[in-house]
């Protein structure tokens, strides 16, 4: 086979080898661990800052400062371990969403991807720091018309556009940005929103005469997956789910072990408690939950802007950090459409080389 090498991927004056992102898992899942190794080899690693405070022994009456000081840990710890390129998942919908995108740029993040709402109110700071090309804002969209949102409301407010953009089809991994009817239409599907956002984009590179990659995400699991959305124009991937099963990945092996077992029939879509819906892998604790089950909890930090912790039967964030640490009775694992897929647990340089593989073999056909 002759040997096909996957292109570059170019965020500003940043250049990655490899052009994957691991995408950000939440309250502990990727974090400088996993970022670190992704980032050897060459792609860009992410940590997440969503629940990343609920690590710390005082989150419970310090949440705000527990959050901030463990994501300037974790950035630290990152860069100990590469000088490769690092990330922060911010989500918009946090409520401590600003005082996480300081610490990034503060603690020197390579860049920000923003989901989970459009980030249009960006701090005078970052924005600064943005346009002088030291961190660079990537908000992930769910469609051509958000993505045209932001971008119109970045030029005409900030004279400025962010240096790159993820388009998340709808069989990503965690809460999603559709409709339930919408997951299985195919005018959502993942190649179908790469060519809606395609042209939007382009028109703000001619206008701000800048290179601005569009990255495919959700249900990227191959590197055959790769190869067909680069070849419908996209400049990169991101995707989580494959690197969830690996030495590296931050969450514990019950949560890793969650994802091997798991069948294509376990894998669910719920309502999350956040008001959007999300897709998990279901067991005992949802079946509860579904039944009408409530999960007494207490509320230190109110961490979602959209959560009405006095009415939900669970709390999210505690339901996702039980399950990372690995007691999945009291918790519950997010995935991604392809998680049935993985059988077993390798590391971040093996399924690179996998994806590499898969890649030129695509490319032969």
């Amino acid at each position: 086979m002759k040997d096909v090498q996957m292109p570059e991927l170019r965020i500003g004056n940043l250049t990655m080898t490899l052009p994957v992102i691991q995408g950000g898992m939440g309250v502990g899942v990727s974090l400088s661990r996993l970022a670190s190794s992704v980032a050897k080899e060459g792609g860009i690693g992410v940590i997440a800052a969503a629940g990343i405070g609920m690590l710390e022994p005082d989150f419970n009456t310090n949440s705000r400062e527990a959050n901030k000081r463990a994501l300037r840990k974790e950035i630290r710890k990152a860069r100990e371990e590469t000088t490769g390129v690092i990330g922060v998942n911010i989500m918009v919908a946090l409520s401590d969403y600003d005082a996480l995108s300081e610490v990034a740029m503060e603690e020197g993040a390579d860049i920000i991807f923003m989901g989970a709402g459009l980030p249009l109110k960006i701090g005078q700071r970052i924005i600064e720091s943005s346009k002088e090309g030291k961190i660079k804002i990537c908000p992930i969209v769910s469609s051509g018309r958000a993505a045209r949102i932001i971008f119109q409301y970045w030029a005409r407010h900030y004279n400025h556009v962010p240096a790159a953009v993820v388009v998340e089809g709808p069989l990503a991994g965690g809460h999603l940005g559709f409709k339930k009817e919408q997951l299985t239409d195919p005018d959502f599907a993942l190649d179908r929103l790469i060519e809606e956002v395609l042209p939007v984009i382009r028109s703000y590179e001619e206008e701000f005469g800048q290179k601005i990659p569009v990255i495919a995400a959700g249900g990227i699991f191959t590197g055959e997956d790769i190869h067909r959305v680069l070849e419908l124009g996209a400049s990169g991937v991101q995707m989580a789910t494959r690197f969830v099963a690996t030495a590296e990945c931050d969450a514990s092996d019950e949560f890793k072990e969650s994802y091997i077992k798991c069948r294509k029939e376990d894998i669910v879509i719920i309502d999350s408690p956040v008001g959007l819906p999300g897709r998990a892998i279901k067991n005992s604790f949802l079946a509860d939950v579904s039944r009408g089950e409530k999960k007494p909890f207490q509320c230190p930090w109110k961490c979602l802007k959209t959560c009405d912790y006095h009415k939900v039967p669970y709390c999210i964030a505690l339901a996702l950090t039980n399950a990372k640490n690995g007691k999945l009775n009291e918790g519950f694992a997010f995935c991604g459409q392809n998680a049935y897929r993985i059988d077993s647990i390798g590391t971040v340089p093996e399924v690179i080389s996998a994806l590499k593989k898969e890649y030129a073999a695509a490319s032969q056909q």
